[in-house]
């Protein structure tokens, strides 16, 4: 009888979506569950006590997920793994995260299986890295054997990294810019839910943005090196769609801000660090309009891989069970 393929399980659950995923011993993706957590009406975002809440309700969901796709195919669970923390570096620590830890320790306990960790903003960069490269057609092998520059923007992070191999995390991820006070993602929910759009917003402000076709407001950006300032963007929305009431119009000058600031930390990186490939991670690297700006600098992912998801973690305990095991 053949042997059954080894499937690895990765667990992530962030401020606002529970994510399970599965990859073979191939390194594909073949599962990407997500559950996106509820926020009301109005509101810009859920304490962290709800987060947890809504995980513990929501990951019964996504294991049920998992289990019906693994009696449905002949897999056989070999490690598992978990978004530990948001950053990988000293200090990090949001309580949702105890959720996936949790239920991956379980799993992996009852399963008799290698338990790994990672943090949240590795598995983005390496769920990222993985759709980029399968869009190009390119070998994701060579691309985590030499030093990279990644951006990681969604609602929580908007940082400008320096990736580099490493023998033991796969890959070292050290922070050499970035935000100096609110994230792209903070700026793009703050103006959306002021115009009345829910949240998250990214998705709705994208399309609006897409479908304008006048001239485009543009402010002066505050970029100094590879830092940044966002905060300048809420009151200059609200300014725009108090005087013009057009939600595509202010949705144009968010996304064009936060475009063309990406755009100047890209050149001062590149200046500053010598040549070095691109890759743009996070949830408000799906946006189209952003991508249009960005498209010629470097790298992207699908949407489905720029969001919150757990494909990353998914491939990071893949790579890490195979180094353990020197396959």
């Amino acid at each position: 009888m053949k042997p059954s393929e080894k499937v690895f399980l990765g667990i992530d659950t962030s401020n606002y979506t529970t994510s399970s995923a599965l990859c073979d011993e191939n390194g594909r993706v073949l599962l990407n569950v997500k559950i996106p957590l509820p926020v009301k009406e109005g509101e810009r975002g859920l304490r962290q006590s709800d987060a947890v809440f809504h995980h513990v309700k929501n990951l019964p969901k996504a294991a049920k997920q998992v289990g019906d796709f693994l009696k449905t195919h002949e897999y056989t669970l070999a490690a598992v793994g978990y978004s530990a923390y948001p950053r990988g570096i000293e200090g990090s620590y949001m309580p949702c995260f105890l959720a996936g830890e949790s239920a991956a320790s379980y799993a992996a306990q009852v399963s008799g299986v290698p338990l790994y960790k990672t943090s949240h903003q590795a598995g983005h960069v390496m769920a990222a890295l993985y759709s980029s490269c399968v869009n190009n057609n390119t070998d994701m092998r060579e691309l985590l054997g030499e030093e990279f520059i990644a951006f990681h923007v969604s609602g929580g992070t908007t940082d400008l990294l320096l990736v580099k191999p490493d023998e033991k995390e796969l890959f070292e991820i050290d922070g050499i810019g970035g935000t100096r006070d609110i994230n792209g993602g903070q700026a793009i929910d703050r103006a959306g839910v002021m115009m009345g759009l829910s949240f998250p917003c990214g998705a709705e402000m994208d399309k609006a943005a897409l479908g304008f076709n006048g001239k485009v407001t543009r402010t002066k950006l505050s970029v100094d090196g590879t830092e940044c300032n966002l905060s300048g963007l809420e009151n200059k929305s609200a300014e725009i769609y108090k005087k013009s009431g057009d939600i595509a119009e202010t949705s144009a000058y968010v996304l064009d801000f936060i475009a063309r600031t990406l755009e100047k930390l890209t050149q001062n990186a590149l200046e500053k660090y010598g040549e070095h490939k691109v890759l743009y991670a996070g949830g408000v690297m799906s946006s189209q309009y952003i991508r249009k700006t960005l498209g010629k600098y470097g790298m992207f992912a699908d949407a489905a891989f720029s969001s919150d998801n757990a494909a990353g973690v998914s491939l990071i305990t893949r790579e890490k069970y195979y180094r353990d095991n020197n396959e």
